[in-house]
């Protein structure tokens, strides 16, 4: 699953509870900069593809003309496209190579600040990182049905895309991901 920009904190969040929990890591300077640091680049990482996904769509829409002359199929030349240009954007298309070089640059940093202290393998510690961005993804689209239908639920029906829904949402989702361990 592609990580979005909304996802970033909440991944950030999973990442430091489970760096602190894991047991044969120690925090110098506690879970928010540890977060922070994650946050941090995970935006970066999900800001590198919307850009390069933005350069595809400019050069679609230059080209719409011939495309729907050739009568070729948009959402598959996006796709060749993207695949062209990821190297010149440096971003990685394969969702477990990108996850596993974000977790190692998540770390580097985590090291290269002096937050995280450790006597175990530097594979172990990126493991855990790893393992928190794949259990996120993973639970997202559980916890997304489980918010939904306790909205669908509310005695006062909220009209989607409306600012009450959207913090009612947000409220709900953050209790959900709390139960779950995810944030604290």
């Amino acid at each position: 699953m592609k990580i979005r920009l909304p996802h970033a904190p909440y991944i950030a969040n999973k990442i430091s509870i489970d760096i602190l929990n894991c047991g044969f890591i120690t925090l110098q300077k506690g879970v928010e900069p540890v977060a922070e640091v994650a946050k941090e680049l995970i935006v970066e990482d999900v800001k590198k593809e919307l850009s390069l996904e933005q350069r595809v769509s400019e050069l679609l829409e230059e080209n719409s003309e011939e495309i729907e002359f050739q009568q070729i199929d948009r959402k598959n030349m996006f796709w060749l496209i993207k695949k062209k240009l990821a190297k010149e954007y440096k971003v990685i298309l394969s969702f477990e190579d990108r996850y596993s070089d974000l977790s190692h640059r998540i770390l580097n940093q985590l090291i290269e600040k002096k937050l995280i202290k450790y006597q175990v393998s530097e594979n172990r510690v990126k493991n855990i990182i790893y393992n928190a961005i794949e259990e996120y993804l993973k639970t997202y689209e559980k916890t997304q049905d489980i918010v939904l239908e306790k909205i669908d639920n509310y005695k006062r029906k909220l009209v989607p895309g409306t600012e009450e829904y959207d913090l009612v949402f947000e409220r709900l989702y953050e209790e959900e991901l709390r139960k779950r361990g995810m944030l604290k």
